[in-house]
């Protein structure tokens, strides 16, 4: 018996993750492959008139089945991979390629939701319905329903070989990520690494089975070193191999790969007649065009620029006096602590024990039952994919809402970073409205035999972050599941996540979680409001940075035809000549392990983090102005968190907000 195929008969229809065994995937989906084809049939070939109902709405509610397991498996791929997951994905990703192109090219069905589309006006649609309508026949067109035969075939092909490309770079970045490891016997290498952090080298070098010490490129092991390490040249190493992922020539190398990714992109945009893939993706943005992505960033690049040098010449200063002439990128890290540590006296460690990943995690919970009424409990009757996962339910007034999550540590199998990601949609059919199963990965310090998991206050922005997306997806109350919950513009889907960060900063709601773990002391006020004021410490060169990374993913989808003649590093170097505030080392580039852009979903979209950021901070500033936790501006905040994909975001943002957003609150958080 295959569990992906039956009724999941569990708590909450939850995913059966002990039942299912690798072998279960590729029949499941080629059999929910068919079924689906099957459902697309009927649809297709009903003999009545095209209708909303028959047509439009009946393929918003097909392949629920075969979405359930696509998210199982391609979530399991990130957060719990193997090599056999890897296999079956090579031969998924094509399966289900071929499946959307077979639908996206299904003349007979493109005219029946043509002929729905053409006769809209004397439809009697609510708002919600009009939207679904819209973006079904606009996706048709964007997926090539106005296409000859034989241009159809080939942006076929030119889909299938994205996917296989896109899947591949993904895990060659995973593969170059674990592949190094820096092993170290003695200790004075390690001057300056707080004690807690060598306690968690010395078990990673005892799952190799070496004596001493492990250093790794995983964000937790990495970044420790970065910061704190005395040894300049332990620091070099490491950030040359981190530059070198996927970049030396080896068997993981991403460069031609990255080359083929984006003349694919640029044959798909011209076939479907888009000058070229940025023009594309950005008709469907807030931003809607490349010349006002370009003019958003540029923008901010002169306004932060003056104060980017600045703060570089402040660290230069410092390294002056350790004898260091030529700072360099990997002294950054290093220098940028011991600069935060002498302005607000803060430093990290010292501040890690008052972030308890479980109180972290606590105040969260609290700041959503405040704002949204949200309650949550720990349940232990719903499967895991990993023993490190915990289960949370969700209610609101004592209603099940959404069933949590949450997977907090690093291994082996996991993906770098730290993502929300959806196992199941809300929607309403039959007069029941289906509840979302929402999940929060991040890759956080495990717990020591002495030490529980301490966060540094960078991972505390970054929980808050990531539980900002699972509110979108918790608090989804809208009709169809394509437009549910994180289902919106792409440019707008970071306001939940970068606006409730704002929060990690305000000291009286620091004062409620911020406790010694051993002590149960509250952290200082000084510290707090010293923590408070260094928000926007550094935020010169992070928006330099951000920028940088922004302007690269836009030349790479505009300027296809410069990228040809040059390597992927002589391109780099040259896009985001304006935003790099260090010398550039020739054995290193970041593009080739860029797996926003290469594989997730941010190409020609990287600018959003920003833009969302002049979103998050004129919001923030609304409660601010009011209250931050002001309970009618937080009812207006969570119609526009529920509504989804239903309205225009301008729309809703300026239902909530009374006008559109301000640049200006931006630069004004940022630069005072």
């Amino acid at each position: 018996m295959n569990p992906l195929l039956e009724k999941f008969n569990t708590k909450y229809t939850s995913s059966p993750f002990e039942e299912i065994k690798e072998e279960h995937y590729l029949p499941a989906f080629q059999e929910l492959v068919k079924t689906s084809e099957k459902e697309i049939d009927e649809i297709t070939n009903n003999s009545e008139e095209p209708t909303f109902e028959n047509t439009i709405e009946a393929m918003a509610f097909s392949g629920e089945q075969l979405d359930r397991v696509s998210n199982i498996f391609f979530n399991i791929n990130s957060a719990e991979t193997n090599d056999e997951i890897q296999k079956i994905a090579q031969e998924v990703s094509p399966l289900l390629t071929e499946f959307s192109s077979k639908i996206s090219q299904n003349e007979k069905l493109f005219e029946r939701i043509k002929n729905v589309y053409d006769q809209k006006n004397a439809l009697t649609l609510n708002e919600e319905q009009e939207m679904l309508l819209n973006e079904t026949y606009k996706g048709f067109v964007r997926s090539g329903a106005l296409l000859n035969e034989e241009d159809k075939k080939k942006l076929e092909k030119i889909n299938m070989d994205l996917s296989i490309k896109s899947l591949q770079f993904g895990q060659n970045a995973l593969a170059s990520t674990n592949a190094y490891f820096k092993h170290i016997t003695n200790k004075d290498e390690l001057k300056g690494i707080p004690e807690a952090i060598l306690q968690q080298y010395e078990e990673d070098a005892k799952e190799k089975d070496l004596e001493g010490y492990v250093i790794t490129l995983q964000y937790p092991s990495y970044l420790p070193a970065m910061t704190y390490a005395e040894n300049r040249e332990l620091r070099k190493e490491l950030a040359l191999a981190n530059g070198k992922k996927s970049f030396d020539g080896g068997e993981f190398d991403n460069q031609n790969l990255i080359k083929e990714i984006v003349k694919l992109r640029q044959e798909k945009a011209e076939l479907l007649g888009y000058k070229n893939y940025a023009d594309f993706v950005l008709e469907e943005r807030m931003a809607q065009s490349p010349a006002k992505v370009f003019e958003f960033l540029n923008e901010l690049l002169e306004k932060a620029t003056p104060y980017a040098q600045k703060e570089i010449e402040e660290l230069k200063s410092l390294a002056k006096a350790d004898g260091i002439e030529d700072i360099q990128s990997y002294d950054h890290t290093f220098y940028a602590e011991k600069l935060r540590k002498q302005k607000f006296d803060i430093d990290d460690e010292e501040l890690k024990p008052y972030f308890q990943l479980e109180k972290v995690q606590e105040a969260v919970f609290g700041l959503a039952g405040k704002l949204f009424g949200l309650e949550f409990k720990e349940i232990t009757d719903v499967q895991k994919y990993h023993q490190d996962v915990k289960t949370y339910e969700i209610t609101e007034n004592g209603n099940y809402k959404a069933l949590l999550y949450a997977d907090y540590h690093p291994r082996k199998g996991k993906r770098a970073g730290a993502w929300m990601t959806s196992y199941k949609n809300q929607y309403k059919q039959d007069g029941e409205n289906s509840r979302p199963h929402i999940s929060v990965v991040c890759n956080f310090t495990k717990p020591t035999k002495d030490t529980p998991s301490l966060l540094t206050f960078q991972e505390v922005t970054t929980l808050f972050h990531e539980f900002g997306h699972a509110l979108h997806g918790v608090l989804a109350d809208t009709q169809y599941p394509n437009l549910s919950g994180t289902s919106v513009k792409w440019d707008f889907v970071e306001l939940p996540s970068q606006f409730l960060e704002n929060y990690c900063y305000e000291p009286e709601f620091l004062k409620t979680f911020a406790k010694h773990y051993q002590t149960g002391e509250i952290l200082p006020t000084e510290k707090i409001e010293k923590l408070s004021q260094s928000k926007s410490f550094m935020e010169g060169y992070q928006t330099l940075r951000q920028l940088g990374f922004g302007l690269l993913d836009m030349a790479y989808h505009t300027e296809v035809g410069a990228l040809e003649n040059k390597t992927v590093k002589a391109f780099e170097v040259e896009k985001t000549a304006a935003t790099n505030l260090y010398p550039s080392n020739p054995e290193t580039a970041a593009s080739p392990s860029f797996s926003h852009i290469f594989q997730g979903g941010y190409s020609a979209g990287y600018y959003s983090y920003k833009w969302a950021e002049v979103l998050d901070a004129d919001a923030f500033q609304y409660f601010k102005e009011n209250g931050i936790f002001n309970p009618d501006i937080a009812a207006k905040y969570k119609v526009l968190l529920s509504s989804g994909g239903t309205k225009n975001p301008m729309e809703l943002y300026k239902n909530f907000r009374g006008r559109e957003p301000k640049v200006e609150s931006l630069l004004k958080r940022a630069f005072g």
